[in-house]
């Protein structure tokens, strides 16, 4: 039940018609765990408690460094040498004391993320490596929790929803090989800092179609965009029927 001041602070997201008090009221009952808390994750995660989530996990093992002022807008020149995750948590914490955050300062482990997911609904992959996307898409389908995640480098990037259990693929489907330890990093390839900050906010975007049933959401689909010039394509993705981790719910 929102009070007053709740009806107040969202009300521009109250008065779209199909989203309206149901869709906040769904937002405010929410658990949304965001891995990774930099270029991409701190808009993501800033959106997210701006917009209301009713609690946020925040995991990050890093700390800030100068060089990431410059696209992690979570982050102050104050924060330089602290924890990523802990410092997300202050900036998000500014922006809406109505909700809960729990701070993970760790980079976390397959391990960890299976005790993590209790009452969680969904998971916001906002990660830089390929091992820790792995272990966050076979623990997602294992917890029956739905998956967004997205990438950037230079002046594009891509997004999708990944929910298996509910019909679709999985991140494996995409991305087969499971042997590369990490993607083209911002710190090899370089990115402009708008950049991620599009992403992280379609991470926020495709969030809260996933916990309000608003819209469509991006499951089967991988959205791809080049900000340089402005291209678009939207592919369907189909699901692998031989996936090691999802094909099992064929």
């Amino acid at each position: 039940m929102l009070n007053d001041k709740q009806l107040d602070r969202y009300a521009r997201q109250i008065l779209i018609a199909d989203f309206d008090i149901r869709g906040q009221e769904c937002l405010q009952a929410a658990t949304v765990l965001v891995v990774g808390l930099g270029g991409l994750g701190s808009p993501a995660a800033l959106y997210l408690a701006a917009a209301g989530v009713g609690k946020l996990i925040l995991a990050d093992g890093d700390q800030v460094e100068l060089s990431n002022l410059q696209r992690q807008i979570a982050h102050q020149e104050a924060d330089v040498g602290r924890n990523k995750a802990s410092s997300a948590a202050s900036s998000a914490a500014a922006l809406n004391s109505d909700i809960r955050i729990e701070v993970v300062e760790k980079s976390l482990t397959e391990t960890d993320l299976s005790a993590l997911l209790d009452g969680v609904d969904l998971v916001v992959d906002a990660s830089d490596n390929y091992p820790i996307r792995f272990s966050l898409n076979r623990t997602c389908i294992e917890r029956e929790v739905p998956l967004v995640s997205a990438a950037a480098v230079r002046s594009e990037g891509q997004i999708s929803v990944f929910d298996p259990v509910r019909g679709g693929p999985c991140y494996r489907c995409l991305y087969r090989d499971e042997g590369e330890q990490s993607a083209l990093s911002c710190a090899q390839s370089g990115v402009l800092a708008p950049v991620v900050g599009v992403f992280g906010s379609l991470l926020a975007m495709e969030t809260i179609k996933v916990l309000t049933a608003y819209g469509e959401h991006l499951s089967g689909s991988v959205l791809m965009l080049d900000l340089k010039t402005m291209d678009s394509r939207k592919l369907t993705v189909p699901r692998w029927k031989h996936c090691p981790d999802c094909g099992h719910l064929a």
